[in-house]
């Protein structure tokens, strides 16, 4: 296990994972099979780790980077976009596959639930011979993706950055990140991967089905006994922190008006792990992660507002 989790660090975060490009096509209605559907269609920047990084960023963490491999198609643009969030990117070029793919299909109802279509591509291409343990200077806590375990080579490259960070005494964090690889990937073996982390932050439904509780709150302390603090994001029902085995305890979730889910959680881990690098304790920090998660959803797209940017949030700023 690695150094603990409290109290103000001054120093880098780094995040490893996903670079991808995102087209999100919102769309009211049921899709209409075998012809046309109106949608409002944007490509934007995206990937679950490159998101969290810029919420990080965005949530008052100086310094951060972020280590993701990406295609030549859209490598520089990638870095302009992590440059202008504030995030310090090192972007591996991949001689070969072009930069990952997600189309999200968001229905522009009132829940604005999404559905994603994922290409890889590039961004679970990285691999052992991408990292350096010269990455970890000055780092004082390492976030991986949990995409990173959905094939070998990247499994293998999160394998020896979180070797590294243990040896080094650096805290470790990570999102599952998919239910849906989770099963392909293997319950045991996602678990024995994580008996090495600090911090697990997954979603209702990672919980669960990690778990097989039905109950988020009993599937929280259950995962506790795995890795020391899990924080599960569980929507509109806010997030449940808990240590070691002990009783969750609730935070609100902060009212929003939904414009696209794509990112709520990525926001949430962000600022989650921005507010635990500035001394925040566990419950604060959620708090802060779920008012990330609420502007999020405001938003079209998974990443913050660059600086600047005037932000098109539908959010009600209470809580």
């Amino acid at each position: 296990m690695g150094a603990g989790v409290t109290g103000d660090r001054t120093g880098a975060l780094l995040v490893v994972g996903d670079v991808v490009t995102d087209v999100v096509a919102r769309h009211r209605g049921p899709l209409a099979t075998g012809t046309d559907t109106a949608a409002v269609i944007r490509t934007l920047p995206g990937g679950a780790g490159a998101n969290v990084a810029c919420w990080a960023a965005h949530s008052g963490c100086a310094d951060v980077r972020l280590l993701g491999r990406v295609g030549a198609d859209a490598a520089a643009w990638h870095e302009r976009e992590l440059l202008a969030a504030g995030v310090r990117p090192r972007l591996v070029t991949d001689p070969e596959a072009a930069t990952g793919t997600v189309v999200c299909l968001v229905d522009a109802g009132a829940a604005a639930e999404r559905t994603f279509l994922t290409d890889s591509g590039a961004s679970l291409r990285l691999e052992p011979a991408d990292w350096s343990d010269a990455l970890l200077d000055g780092v004082v806590w390492l976030h991986l993706s949990g995409y990173l375990l959905f094939t070998e080579s990247s499994r293998a490259l999160a394998g020896t950055a979180l070797d590294a960070a243990r040896a080094r005494g650096v805290p470790v964090s990570m999102d599952p990140a998919s239910a849906g690889f989770l099963v392909e990937l293997g319950i045991d073996r996602f678990l024995a991967f994580a008996e090495g982390l600090d911090v697990l932050l997954p979603s209702r439904d990672e919980a669960c089905l990690l778990t097989g509780a039905a109950e988020p709150a009993d599937a929280a302390a259950e995962l506790s006994r795995v890795v020391p603090l899990v924080a599960v994001k569980a929507g509109a029902d806010g997030a449940l922190v808990t240590r070691s085995g002990g009783a969750p305890v609730r935070v609100a979730a902060v009212p929003a008006s939904a414009r696209d889910t794509t990112g709520a959680g990525d926001a949430f881990t962000g600022a989650f792990l921005a507010a635990l690098l500035t001394g925040a304790d566990p419950q604060e920090a959620a708090a802060r992660g779920c008012r990330a998660g609420a502007r999020a959803v405001g938003r079209v797209g998974g990443r913050p507002p660059h600086r600047g940017e005037v932000a098109e949030e539908g959010v009600a700023r209470g809580g």
